[in-house]
């Protein structure tokens, strides 16, 4: 006998949910950025810049954990697991070459990191219970 399994979140309804939380995360970047405007330009282009980073790399994640369709446990542990590494290589290289290269100012590439950091699972819960609330 065949049995038919129903999944309430697919593949490609999680990679919409996460490429959504990006969005969020970059508005909450681009409001912090603003408030730096106040220290001047260059102040708001490192919060812009560290939040971008995490922008980023979480969207370069959200495309390769959930990019591949369905597959085996296994499989989508080692993307996620390749996934995560890459987003942190990502933000590590910008922050690096933000710093050395640019001589940007830190507090204000710390500020954009740590709001993408917090608004990104703030956006995924919210809109998780949104989904349940469907």
């Amino acid at each position: 006998s065949h049995r038919v399994s129903r999944v309430l979140n697919s593949a490609a309804a999680g990679r919409r949910l996460a490429l959504r939380a990006v969005a969020y995360q970059m508005a909450a970047v681009v409001l912090v950025a603003l408030v730096f405007l106040i220290q001047g330009s260059s102040a708001m282009f490192a919060a812009l810049l560290g939040g971008a980073s995490v922008v980023l790399g979480s969207a370069l994640a959200a495309n390769i954990a959930l990019g591949g369709g369905v597959v085996p446990a296994r499989s989508a542990f080692l993307r996620l697991l390749l996934a995560t590494g890459l987003k942190w290589a990502v933000v590590i290289l910008i922050f690096a070459m933000a710093l050395g290269v640019g001589r940007m100012a830190p507090l204000p590439l710390l500020a954009g990191l740590a709001v993408a950091l917090i608004a990104h699972p703030l956006v995924l819960n919210f809109s998780v219970r949104v989904e349940r609330e469907r």
